[in-house]
C-alpha cells in the first residue's frame, strides 16, 4: 500500500524533517508490533491537552476552573480528535493490518487514536511552538465552539441525585458482548427508589452516557 505522505504534509503546512517519525505517527500496532504510534499517541495526548488547556486559561481567564475543565474534557476527548482527524481525512493514511488489501474501513478509536499520534510526531520532530501552532488551527472553530458549555449526561444526573437524594447514582454493567475489535457494552443506572434504566455503547464510558441520558429523560428534565 503506497501512501502520499507529502499530502498530509501539505494539509497540515510543514515538511517533516524526519519522514520516519510521521510515518510511525500513522502506523497502527496490528500493521507493525514493534515500529507503531501507541507510544507516540501518549505524549501526542499530553501535548494536546497542554496547548488546549494553556488556550482556554488565555480565553477565560475569570472562569471558574470547573467550567473550565468541563470545556476542556469537550475539546480534546476522543470525539474530538476523531473530528478533527476527520476533517484532514487522516484515515487515508493510516496504516493498518489488511492482508487482501480490501477497502476495509478503519474503526474511529484508531483514527483517533492516530490524531493525537501525528501531533506528537509534530512535537518531536518541529518542538512545542510547531505543534501549539497546528493544533490551535485545526482545534479553532471547536475552541471558538466552546463559550457554550455543554454538561455531559453523567455529570448533569450525578449533580441531580446528590440534590435531591444526598447519593451519587448507582451504574451496574449489565453485559459485555461481541468481538473484541467491536464490543457491545449495556449498562443501567439508577437513583434511589427508581428503576434501572439500561443502554447499549461500544464502550462501558458510552454505554454509562446513553443510560443516563434515558434516566435524565425520566426523571430530571420532568422535575
Amino acid at each position: 500500500m503506497k501512501i502520499n505522505y507529502s499530502s498530509i504534509e501539505k494539509k497540515l503546512n510543514l515538511k517533516f524533517k524526519n519522514r520516519n517519525l510521521l510515518i510511525k505517527s500513522l502506523t497502527h500496532k496490528s500493521y507493525n508490533k514493534i515500529e507503531n504510534n501507541e507510544k507516540i499517541e501518549f505524549l501526542g495526548d499530553r501535548v494536546l491537552g497542554l496547548v488546549i488547556a494553556k488556550k482556554l486559561l488565555e480565553i477565560y481567564p475569570n472562569e471558574k476552573e470547573g467550567i473550565i475543565d468541563k470545556k476542556f474534557a469537550s475539546l480534546v476527548n476522543k470525539k474530538s480528535c476523531l473530528e478533527i482527524a476527520k476533517n484532514i481525512q487522516l484515515e487515508k493514511y493510516v496504516l493498518t493490518f489488511n492482508p487482501k488489501n480490501k477497502n476495509l474501513k478503519i474503526e474511529d478509536k484508531v483514527i483517533s487514536d492516530s490524531c493525537e499520534a501525528l501531533i506528537g510526531a509534530i512535537y518531536l520532530d518541529k518542538g512545542f511552538s510547531a505543534a501549539e501552532k497546528i493544533i490551535l488551527e485545526l482545534w479553532e472553530k471547536k475552541i471558538k465552539e466552546s463559550i457554550i458549555t455543554e454538561i455531559d449526561a453523567k455529570t448533569k444526573l450525578q449533580e441531580f441525585s446528590l440534590k435531591k437524594f444526598k447519593k451519587l447514582p448507582t451504574y451496574k454493567l449489565i453485559s459485555n458482548t461481541g468481538p473484541r475489535h467491536k464490543p457491545i457494552f449495556k449498562v443501567g443506572v439508577k437513583l434511589q427508589n427508581s428503576k434501572f434504566y439500561i443502554a447499549e455503547g461500544n464502550s462501558k464510558k458510552n454505554a454509562e452516557q446513553n443510560a443516563a441520558i434515558l434516566c435524565i429523560n425520566n426523571n430530571v428534565e420532568k422535575k
